[in-house]
């Protein structure tokens, strides 16, 4: 089934397009976009006898914990592409444009440069857009369907599951589960094949992984953090039982494992509860102190759900992608990529 694009209508994609129109550009909808595009459609920028065609991507309110996941989904587009939200700040202007990312927003901020054209504005006021969507919107994209929605992302076949079951798996009540699924339904991200029963699929998964790592990031991440705390060094994290203590790694370390290309700066540790013997017995101290500067963020475990066998002292590698992308470093986004790669797409073909 190919990506829906994104209608021409779109209050944001039409601000973004109108603000452009002040730096002397004209920005219109390609009318015949090529087919299977994993873009949120094409628009052609104009100047003079110049004209270019990018594809786009829409992201709503750009924040620096959800830049990663839209760099990601702007690199499967190719070199030219372009992201199109509602803004912009200075600072992450500076960073689209070290990247070399081309971007619209609502307010005229912008960079484009090919050729001989280029557009670079920024520090142009945030406007208020009434009608603009600037989150995810449904149910599913609350914090509770959020964990159903990794749930299921992570076990495609467990969109058939009995709801009790499926809650249980996702940590939530399963009238939780009740109101999610036909959420999923109305946005055509689920779907009965025939109408038969048992026969429920995912759909579109790749938007609506993008769409749940956007939204992890704002709602969800924030609320698992149990607390930072300070070591002395870095140096045998990979040696910790963590298994012993109830607890599997995730970002950094995580990615480090999957791949073996990153280099962690700081150590996550997800868990039911505070490890409190891991703690005393790795010399965590809340507060930093001389010698004592490295970081280790101990997050709460929401899934309920088995390890993958030859990770078990992982968290689903889906989450580790995620995580690293609301870092926003770029190594961290490069290792996301590779865990995309090998670990994630084949989940798509299990749906």
């Amino acid at each position: 089934m190919d990506k829906l694009l994104i209608p021409a209508e779109n209050p944001l994609l039409q601000a973004a397009m109108k603000a452009a129109q002040n730096w002397g550009v004209t920005v219109q909808i390609e009318p015949n976009p090529p087919a299977g595009t994993e873009a949120d459609g094409f628009v052609r920028i104009a100047r003079g006898k110049q004209k270019l065609v990018y594809p786009f991507e829409i992201r709503h309110a750009l924040q620096p914990a959800t830049l990663g996941i839209a760099l990601q989904r702007l690199a499967r587009l190719g070199k030219k592409a372009l992201l199109v939200t509602d803004y912009v700040t200075p600072a992450l202007a500076d960073e689209l444009k070290a990247r070399g990312v081309a971007f619209l927003d609502t307010a005229g901020n912008a960079y484009i440069e090919e050729g001989p054209l280029l557009i670079w504005v920024k520090g142009q006021k945030r406007l208020e857009k009434p009608g603009i969507t600037t989150f995810a919107a449904g149910k599913a994209f609350q914090p509770t369907g959020l964990q159903i929605l990794f749930t299921l992302l992570c076990n495609p076949g467990a969109v058939n599951r009995p709801y009790r079951e499926l809650g249980k798996m996702a940590g939530v009540a399963h009238g939780t589960v009740g109101w999610v699924i036909p959420d999923l339904q109305q946005q055509g991200f689920v779907r009965d094949l025939n109408g038969k029963r048992g026969t429920r699929r995912l759909f579109q998964q790749e938007r609506l992984l993008a769409q749940w790592a956007d939204a992890y990031a704002r709602t969800l991440r924030p609320r698992t953090l149990l607390g930072r705390y300070y070591i002395g060094t870095l140096d045998g994290w990979r040696d910790w039982p963590l298994l012993d203590h109830g607890a599997q790694w995730g970002g950094e370390p995580a990615g480090a494992l999957l791949t073996d290309y990153l280099r962690p700066g700081e150590l996550t540790i997800y868990a039911e509860k505070m490890p409190a013997r891991l703690a005393a017995r790795m010399k965590f101290l809340k507060e930093p102190e001389p010698g004592h500067a490295a970081v280790v963020e101990v997050r709460k475990r929401f899934w309920d759900f088995p390890a993958e066998p030859h990770h078990a002292n992982l968290v689903p590698p889906l989450l580790t992608y995620a995580d690293l992308l609301a870092t926003g470093d770029a190594r961290c986004i490069e290792t996301a990529r590779m865990i995309y790669d090998a670990h994630i797409i084949r989940l798509f073909n299990e749906a």
